[in-house]
């Protein structure tokens, strides 16, 4: 982690821990107006936000599904700007799933996040599970 950009890793940090505590302001509080968010499962593009107001929705929506969730950040690399971060995650579930999955599973997985910035405002985020 030495060699990231210690203030955009900060940035990424703020928005984790908003994100855990389900803090969708939070969330909001750096990034770009134009954001752009993916979600990836098995290498497919499930979820597509474009703009701050999409984001927000959605993030909004996500808050209901787990009754707890955490990202612990294991690894970080930046490349050109890109600042990429390896995740913990761990999430309890607060309602069942169509996919089958019921209240109170435990989900625990490891993923990756892709970080790209304009000055210190997140412009996009690519999540990878």
């Amino acid at each position: 982690m030495s060699n990231v950009d210690k203030q955009k890793l900060e940035v990424i940090k703020s928005y984790m821990t908003a994100y855990n505590s389900f803090d969708v302001e939070g969330m909001l509080k750096n990034l770009s107006p134009n954001v752009t968010f993916k979600n990836s499962t098995n290498e497919v593009v499930d979820l597509v936000t474009n703009g701050i107001d999409e984001f927000k929705a959605q993030a909004e929506k996500a808050t209901s599904y787990f009754s707890n969730r955490e990202q612990k950040i294991i690894n970080t690399i930046q490349e050109n700007g890109i600042i990429t971060i390896d995740i913990d995650y761990t999430g309890t579930l607060a309602i069942d799933l169509p996919n089958g999955l019921k209240e109170g599973t435990i989900l625990e997985m490891q993923g990756k996040s892709i970080f790209r910035f304009v000055g210190l405002q997140i412009i996009e985020i690519n999540d990878f599970s």
